[in-house]
C-alpha cells in the first residue's frame, strides 16, 4: 500500500515536494495551506524571484541549478542573466573568487570590465564600478506561477490541495506520525507529514517537540514609479550591488530594489497577525521608509537614471534565516514520519524538493545534504539565544565578504577543553568549530620562526587574502612537530561509547572494515549510505569484549547510529565528548616524553600502530590510541574532563626537556595533507564512493554484509578521483574550492589545501577525472592568477610510513 503523505504549506517548497513525490509514484498526497491557493500569503507570494546560482557551497549551487532547469521547463523562469558589480577593490577580488566557484561547479560565467557591465545594464554608472561578474543562466523565478504549475502536475497524478486549511496539530502515537488535525476540525490521516510551512515552521516543530533552528526576519523591498530611461520592453539582467547590500530587478518600466543594510528585524510570531493586519498578506510588515533612505541614495549613485524617479511602494517581507544560512531538512529523530523542509529560498526550492523526495521515497538522496541536515547542529546550538543571535548575524552577513577561515565572533567560549586556560597563557589564536574553541596557532611559538628561518626553513610571503586568519607561526609548529614533539588539543574530536552484547554486531553491520578484532585493536573504517557514498569516516577502538570508543565527525553520525539501534536494548550509545578530553602527543621525540610517565611498555613492539591501551600517566587514568592524524610517532591520549588540566600540565612539564610545544589547527591540517589523510565533509561526502575517495583500503568486501555493500558490488569504476596535487611555485597558496583545469579546460576543483613545511610547497586535494594520473600537470585558478601543479602519488611525505611506525 502507498504511504499517505500530508505536506503542510502550498508555497514554492510544498508544491515542488508534491510534484517530486508524485513523480516517483507516491500519489496519495495532500497539501494544505492556511491561505488561499496559490498565492498563499507566505514568502513565496512576495518573493522578488532573483536566482543567482553561484554559491561557495557545491550543494547549494547544485540545488539552484536544478531549480533553474526545472522552472525553465515549466515556463516559470526568465533567463535574463545576472550581473554582480564591484565598487571596491575588495569586492572585485571577491568577484574573482565567485567566478572560481562558478567554474568549479559548472555554472557559465565571466568577469566583465566596466564597459561590458554598462552594455549589459545601461543604467549603470560605469565610472563607479571596477568590474562585474556575469552569469548568463541566472534570472527571475516566477515563484507563484512555478508553484501553481508544479501543483497542477501533482494534481494530475492524484494529489489534492486544500486552501484555507490550517494545520493546528500533528497526530501521533507510539513514536509515529498518524496524521494532522486542522482548524476546521478535519483529521487527515498520514504516514508521512512534511512541514514546508516557511517561517511558520519553527512554531509547527515545537508542537512535536522539535527545534527547527530558524528565525523569521523582515527584509526591505521597494518598487519605483516609472523610470523614464526604461521603455518597458528591455530585459535587463538582475543586478547585485553587494558593497551596499542592494539588489535590483525590473518590472517593465519600473525597478524593484531589495535591501539588506537596514537594522535586522526578527519577527515576533506571537504578534505577527496583529503586526501585518494592514498589509496585503501575513508575510508583509509595514515598510519603514526612514530605514530605506540610505538604500535609495546609494541606488541613485549607482543607477543615475533613478534620479528622475522615486519610490512608489514598499514592504518589509518576511522569510527565514538560520544560524549558518543553510536550509533545514530531514526527519524528526523521535517521531517517525515527521519531516521538515524549512528555510528554503526560491533559488533552491526545486532542488531541495527533489532531494527530499528522493530521501523520503528511496531512503537516500542523490546529492550530499550534510550542510542542510536538520541534525547538523550541536546541542548548544539549539538554544533560543544561539539561534536568534546567529540567525540575525546571518542576515547581516548576507552580502558580506566572508573569508573561509572567518569564524563567528559571538557567541564564543561556549565549549572549551580543560586545556583552555593553559592555551590562553600560551597566546593561542582560536578558531571556532562546532562551538569549540580550537587553537589555530600559539604566539608563544613566535620565536621558532626566527630560529627555523636561520636553519633554512622557508616562510614564504602570502597575498592579502590568504594571509588573513593565518600566521607563519603555523609553519614553524608543523616543522617542529616533524623534528621534535608537539601537543595538539584533540578534545573537539567527537567521541561515542558503544557498548553492550550487541555492540560488535551493530558496528560490523554499519561500517565497512572488520571490527571483530581482539580488545586493544583500533580500526579505521567508513560509514556508507545505501548508495555506497561515504557519509563519515570513523576510528573504532575496541576497549573490551562489549565496549568500543568511536571517533566520529559530529552530530550527524550520532543521528545515524541512533536511528539504527536495535530495539532489544542490546546496544548502548553515549556521546562522551563533553565528559572527556584528548591530547595528541606527536613527533619523533614523543616516546621519550611519554614513556617515563607510564609503567607500561610503550615501545613499538609492545604497543604497535593502531593499538589501544588503558593505563596511567602518573596518577591519571588514560586511554591511549596509537594513531596519528599528522603522520608522526605518538598517541591520542584520552582522559575524563576532571583530569584534563592535570594531564596537560604533566605532559607539558615532562616535555620541557624535549622542547615540546603546543601546536594548532593550521599546522595539523598541513601535516595531515602531507600524509594523505582525508577530511570528511570537505574532501569527500556521500557523493563519493570509497574507491573514488582513495579509501578502498578501509573496505572489507569479504564481510558477510554491511550497509552499502550491495551498492559497491554493482558500482561502475569512478569517473572522478580525489588526487593529491603539489603546487609548483613554492610561493603559491590556494585555500579550497578553486577550479582546476587539465589542458586548459576546467576539469575539477580543490577541496582542501595547506602549505607543507616539509617539502616547501602547498599540497592540495582535488577532484579530477580518473584519467588524470600522478605526474600529470594541472592548472589552478586562484583569484586573478593561474598556478601550475603536479598530481602526486600519496602520501607526499613518508610514503613507507616509517615515521609513524618507529
Amino acid at each position: 500500500m502507498q504511504p499517505r503523505v500530508v505536506i503542510i504549506g502550498a508555497g514554492i517548497v510544498g508544491t515542488a515536494l508534491a510534484d517530486e513525490i508524485t513523480a516517483r509514484g507516491w500519489t496519495d498526497v495532500t497539501v494544505t495551506d492556511r491561505g488561499p491557493l496559490f498565492r498563499t500569503g507566505g514568502s513565496t507570494s512576495h518573493a522578488p524571484g532573483l536566482v543567482f546560482q553561484t554559491n561557495p557551497s557545491k550543494t547549494m549551487a547544485e540545488l539552484a541549478r536544478y531549480t533553474v532547469e526545472k522552472f525553465s521547463g515549466l515556463g516559470a523562469f526568465d533567463t535574463v542573466g545576472g550581473v554582480e558589480v564591484a565598487t571596491t577593490p575588495e569586492r572585485w577580488t571577491e568577484l574573482h573568487r565567485r567566478h572560481g566557484w562558478a567554474t568549479s561547479w559548472g555554472i557559465p560565467s565571466r568577469l566583465l570590465d566596466p564597459e561590458e557591465c554598462a552594455r549589459l545594464h545601461p543604467l549603470l554608472d560605469r565610472e563607479r564600478i571596477l568590474g562585474g561578474f556575469h552569469t548568463p543562466t541566472d534570472g527571475l523565478a516566477l515563484a507563484v506561477r512555478a508553484a501553481e504549475q508544479q501543483a497542477r502536475r501533482a494534481i494530475d497524478r492524484g494529489a489534492r490541495f486544500l486552501g484555507y486549511c490550517e494545520v493546528v496539530d500533528i497526530v501521533h502515537r507510539e513514536g509515529r506520525v498518524r496524521g494532522v488535525h486542522t482548524a476546521d476540525g478535519q483529521d487527515l490521516p498520514a504516514d508521512i507529514v512534511i512541514s514546508a510551512a516557511g517561517f511558520w515552521g519553527a512554531e509547527l516543530g515545537r508542537r512535536v517537540g522539535l527545534t527547527v533552528p530558524l528565525v523569521p526576519m523582515a527584509h526591505q523591498f521597494a518598487k519605483t514609479v516609472q523610470v523614464p530611461a526604461l521603455n518597458g520592453e528591455e530585459r535587463l539582467p538582475i543586478l547585485r550591488h553587494q558593497d551596499a547590500d542592494l539588489y535590483y530587478r525590473t518590472y517593465g518600466d519600473r525597478i524593484g530594489i531589495g535591501y539588506y543594510g537596514h537594522t535586522p528585524r526578527p519577527v515576533d510570531m506571537d504578534n505577527l497577525l496583529r503586526d501585518t493586519a494592514g498589509e496585503p498578506m501575513p508575510s508583509m510588515l509595514p515598510f519603514i521608509e526612514a530605514e530605506f533612505e540610505p538604500a535609495w541614495a546609494e541606488s541613485v549613485r549607482l543607477l543615475p537614471a533613478l534620479g528622475d524617479s522615486k519610490i512608489d511602494e514598499g514592504f518589509d517581507g518576511i522569510f527565514s534565516f538560520t544560524p549558518d544560512g543553510g536550509p533545514i531538512l530531514g526527519e524528526h529523530r523521535d517521531l517517525d514520519g515527521f519531516w521538515v523542509a524549512e528555510a528554503v529560498w526560491v533559488t533552491h526550492s526545486a532542488g531541495v524538493a527533489r532531494a527530499v523526495a528522493e530521501w523520503i521515497v528511496t531512503g537516500t538522496p542523490d546529492i550530499d545534504l550534510h550542510e542542510a541536515d536538520l541534525h547538523r547542529f550541536e546541542d548548544a546550538a539549539h538554544s533560543p539565544e544561539f539561534i536568534r543571535r546567529t540567525s540575525v548575524q546571518a542576515f547581516v552577513e548576507v552580502y558580506d565578504i566572508l573569508h573561509p577561515h572567518q569564524y563567528r565572533t559571538e557567541p564564543r567560549n561556549v565549549r572549551t577543553s580543560p586545556f583552555h586556560p593553559r592555551q590562553c597563557e600560551l597566546g593561542a589564536y582560536f578558531f571556532e568549530g562546532a562551538l569549540w574553541e580550537r587553537p589555530a596557532w600559539y604566539e608563544a611559538n613566535a620565536g621558532l620562526v626566527e630560529e627555523l628561518a636561520a636553519d633554512g626553513v622557508e616562510f614564504p610571503p602570502r597575498d592579502d587574502w590568504s594571509s588573513r586568519f593565518y600566521s607563519p607561526i603555523s609553519i614553524a609548529e608543523a616543522k617542529w612537530t616533524r623534528t621534535h614533539v608537539a601537543l595538539y588539543d584533540m578534545t573537539p574530536l567527537t567521541r561515542y561509547e558503544v557498548s553492550g552484547p550487541g555492540a560488535l554486531g551493530f558496528l560490523q553491520e554499519l561500517t565497512t572494515n572488520d571490527i571483530a578484532k581482539k580488545p586493544g585493536a583500533v580500526t579505521y573504517t567508513l560509514l556508507l549510505d545505501a548508495h555506497g557514498g561515504v557519509r563519515s569516516d570513523l576510528t573504532v577502538a575496541r576497549l573490551g569484549d562489549q565496549l568500543f570508543q568511536v571517533g566520529a565527525n559530529g552530530p550527524l553520525d550520532f543521528d545515524w547510529f541512533t536511528r539504527r539501534l536495535p530495539g532489544d536494548g542490546s546496544v548502548s550509545l553515549r556521546d562522551i565528548t563533553g565528559g572527556t578530553c584528548c591530547v595528541g602527543v606527536w613527533g619523533p621525540r614523543a616516546r621519550e616524553l611519554v614513556q617515563p610517565l607510564c609503567a607500561d611498555d610503550l615501545s613499538h613492539k609492545a604497543f604497535g600502530y593502531f593499538k589501544a591501551l588503558r593505563t596511567y600517566l602518573g596518577s591519571i587514568p588514560v586511554t591511549m590510541l596509537r594513531v596519528s592524524y599528522v603522520g608522526e610517532l605518538g598517541w591520542e591520549i584520552y582522559t575524563t574532563a576532571e583530569h584534563g588540566a592535570a594531564l596537560w600540565d604533566l605532559l607539558w612539564e615532562a616535555g620541557r626537556e624535549y622542547r615540546a610545544i603546543a601546536a594548532g589547527r593550521i599546522a595539523f591540517n598541513s601535516l595531515r595533507l602531507e600524509k594523505g589523510y582525508r577530511s570528511w565533509g570537505t574532501d569527500m561526502t556521500t557523493e563519493h564512493t570509497p574507491e573514488a575517495a582513495g579509501l578502498g583500503f578501509a573496505v572489507r568486501m569479504n564481510k558477510p554484509s554491511f550497509l552499502g555493500k550491495r551498492a559497491l558490488e554493482s558500482a561502475d569504476p569512478p569517473a572522478r578521483m580525489l588526487r593529491s596535487i603539489v603546487l609548483d611555485d613554492p610561493h603559491a597558496v590556494v585555500l579550497g574550492k578553486e577550479p582546476v583545469s587539465v589542458d586548459g579546460t576546467p576539469a575539477g576543483y580543490v577541496t582542501s589545501a595547506g602549505y607543507s613545511a616539509t617539502i616547501g610547497r602547498t599540497i592540495a586535494y582535488a577532484w579530477l577525472p580518473s584519467s588524470v594520473q600522478p605526474g600529470d600537470q594541472v592548472e589552478i585558478d586562484y583569484l586573478a592568477q593561474v598556478f601550475t601543479a603536479t598530481v602526486h602519488t600519496e602520501p607526499v611525505v613518508d610514503p613507507d610510513m616509517s615515521l609513524i611506525r618507529r
